[in-house]
């Protein structure tokens, strides 16, 4: 899957990812696309997924869902671990 196709969450409101995971299917590159997400994130993740599926694309299913910890480096050198998600969307043929 290429990078384009990465709809990355952050702090904006859900409708913002939900807004820019419609627009990746509405372009027609792929049919495929990756929601990815770390730490206090991953419920908005969630969300942006299952609006999309339940509300604007109803021709969308979950393909996948992976789950994760990241090891994070600090400024001052320490290591934290972070949870992580992937939820790979993709549309199904009509």
């Amino acid at each position: 899957m290429s990078d384009d196709n990465v709809v990355y969450i952050g702090n904006k409101p859900v409708m913002s990812y939900v807004l820019a995971v419609v627009t990746q299917f509405n372009t027609g590159a792929s049919d495929e696309v990756l929601i990815k997400a770390r730490g206090r994130s991953i419920s908005r993740a969630v969300d942006t997924a299952e609006v999309v599926k339940n509300k604007f694309m109803r021709d969308v299913e979950v393909k996948g869902i992976t789950i994760g910890t990241e090891v994070i480096t600090g400024d001052g050198g320490a290591t934290s671990n972070v949870s992580s998600m992937e939820i790979t969307l993709k549309a199904t043929a009509k």
